[in-house]
């Protein structure tokens, strides 16, 4: 079965919640039980209270009896405290549970997206979906599952109670509610577009702060400061100015609906007067209606403070339904078929890259491009830059999937392996790896799961970098910093190299992996490299020709299509492009 995804119906905030709750639905729903009691022992002095008024009205003299009765209201409000406390610790023990499911399944599914998509996503924009945006609903769902839900329901069982006591009087009770209603509607007109726009804007301001401080080297080295502060400038007033509209638009209808939808005693006490007076209703029924009244509404006023929050969930729901929806690299969960060898084929590849997320850009790079890297071979890619070597390495290393044409291992096309099947037989390196802010140490350990510390030291000196390791202030134990920050770049590249090592996969694919590092420690690394990969199957993409020359087969890249290809010999024998690259490559080390 593939998993590639197809795009899932608009769920409702119910419908994210059962998605994403797990085996914490339960609770839940035990937690709304729980706010169910609370709120019925919240309201239940209210009745309480009628009754006591009801006997007074009666005559009734019996202190002891309105002591007894005084006691279980303040039992119902002990009842309303501690079942409260239970819902809610229960409701929220259920939130963190689901945010922490929404974030594993987001960060899994960022696994599975093409490279491509991934990267046109702006950094701070998923950062803010995944942790702020995502940790803002806590809150909001602790409370909102439990509290909105019991309010809303005894609100309409108080309401049928209160048209059973005396249909007239509810009636009344119910007269002030249409204008309170009509505020609301004016309140929540476009609320929805009005909460995405918000957050789009808040959006495009955390993007413009990641880049700023990403680009505050070039900013400062080009005395650009001004004009790229003035960009954030912009962008936080637009982020405010957004927030500080919506609201100035709500404030009346807000102020109208919060003070005229609580007040049901404005067309109550008249009305009722009008029934009690021309003896229509007995003063205990309309005592009893005013002191029910009073209580009815309140479950409705907190079930209506939600709103806002609700809004707001189901857009931030609706922002990782667009990731969870986007479609994944075709891959099954199983393999269909082993692979005979390790040998690489390429077949007629045709790919684009798709700009913006849904793709809505296409920009063809290789134009069918077809080559057989035999198992444990060594192959080069050389071409000018921007010809489409590092998309060849990418499609092979599985990074994204060809549009036509097809990728083979041993025989078997990639898309019938599974993704874990193809990461254990594939090591790719590129020119920028990333470096996780940890130890060196724990660095190449991610290599190989479960690797000791004598398999890391060893790895690293057979790959050349034993001696600058330790070299560093706290050898294998030095922090390298956030993307390896407090390292150079060819000791962040040589590091990777070792890490690549570590993991022994049988295919290894080194993209312009010696770029940052200087020709002496480039020798070195191009000699450990060689022992480390005998036997497998390797790809190196270089701009400097010297470091290759070496190779059983060399693909000479230009415009996306295979210009050239064969020994370093043959390519010069037989002159053309590759001839040009070499003379000019000679020139350039003489110079």
């Amino acid at each position: 079965m593939s998993s590639k995804t197809k795009s899932p119906a608009k769920k409702s905030l119910v419908g994210w919640i059962i998605e994403f709750a797990g085996e914490k639905k339960g609770q839940y729903i035990t937690s709304v039980f729980f706010a169910l009691l609370s709120v019925a022992c919240c309201i239940a002095p209210y009745f309480m209270i009628a009754r006591i008024v009801q006997q007074l009205l009666a005559g009734v003299r019996d202190w002891s009896l309105f002591l007894r009765e005084a006691g279980i209201v303040a039992l119902f409000w002990l009842g309303n405290v501690v079942f409260h406390m239970i819902s809610t610790s229960m409701s929220h023990i259920a939130t963190f549970n689901l945010l922490g499911n929404i974030r594993k399944k987001m960060c899994d599914k960022l696994t599975r997206l093409p490279l491509g998509t991934v990267l046109d996503m702006p950094s701070g924009s998923l950062k803010n979906i995944m942790i702020e945006r995502i940790d803002s609903m806590e809150t909001t769902l602790a409370h909102i599952v439990p509290e909105y839900t019991s309010n809303i329901i005894l609100s309409i069982v108080l309401v049928i109670y209160l048209f059973v006591i005396d249909w007239r009087l509810a009636l009344a009770c119910m007269a002030v509610l249409p204008i309170g209603f009509i505020a609301m509607c004016f309140m929540m007109k476009d609320g929805p577009a009005r909460f995405k726009y918000a957050l789009d804007k808040t959006k495009a301001l955390n993007d413009t702060a990641v880049e700023y401080i990403n680009g505050i080297e070039v900013i400062k080295a080009f005395g650009k400061s001004k004009s790229s502060y003035e960009r954030f400038v912009v962008a936080a007033q637009e982020g405010s100015a957004c927030y500080v509209e919506w609201m100035r638009d709500c404030i009346w209808p807000h102020a109208v609906a919060t003070v005229v939808t609580p007040s049901l005693l404005l067309s109550l006490l008249p009305i009722g007067g009008y029934l009690f007076f021309k003896g229509n209703v007995d003063a205990s029924t309309f005592i009893t209606m005013i002191i029910l009244a009073v209580s009815a509404i309140q479950p409705f006023l907190i079930a209506f403070t939600y709103h806002d929050d609700i809004a707001k969930a189901g857009a931030i729901f609706g922002e990782v339904g667009s990731i969870m929806k986007l479609e994944e690299l075709d891959r099954p969960a199983e393999d269909k078929k082993k692979p005979a060898d390790n040998s690489i084929l390429l077949k007629d590849v045709h790919f684009s890259y798709h700009k913006g997320i849904e793709g809505e850009e296409k920009k063809e790079i290789l134009h069918g491009v077809s080559m057989s890297l035999p198992q444990g071979s060594y192959t080069a890619f050389v071409g000018p830059s921007g010809s489409g070597k590092s998309t060849i390495a990418r499609l092979i290393a599985s990074l994204w999937d060809v549009d036509s044409g097809s990728v083979e291992i041993g025989g078997v096309n990639i898309k019938d392996l599974s993704l874990e099947e193809y990461n254990r037989r594939v090591a790719y390196v590129s020119q920028d790896n990333f470096l996780f802010d940890m130890s060196v140490r724990e660095n190449i350990r991610l290599g190989r799961e479960g690797a000791t510390d004598a398999d890391v030291e060893e790895v690293a000196r057979k790959s050349g970098c034993y001696d600058f390791i330790m070299s560093l202030e706290n050898g294998f134990d030095t922090i390298v910093g956030g993307s390896g920050a407090h390292l150079s770049g060819g000791e962040r590249q040589r590091i990777a190299i070792a890490r690549a090592m570590m993991k022994d996969a049988p295919i290894v694919i080194l993209d312009e992996a010696t770029a940052y590092t200087d020709p002496e420690n480039e020798a070195i690394i191009q000699q450990s490299v060689a022992k480390l990969v005998a036997g497998k199957t390797l790809i190196v993409i270089a701009h400097r020709l010297s470091t290759v020359k070496d190779a059983d087969k060399l693909y000479v890249i230009k415009d996306g299509l295979i210009d050239s290809s064969g020994t370093h010999e043959e390519l010069l024998a037989q002159g053309g492009l590759y001839k040009n690259m070499w003379e000019a490559h000679i020139d350039a080390k003489d110079e």
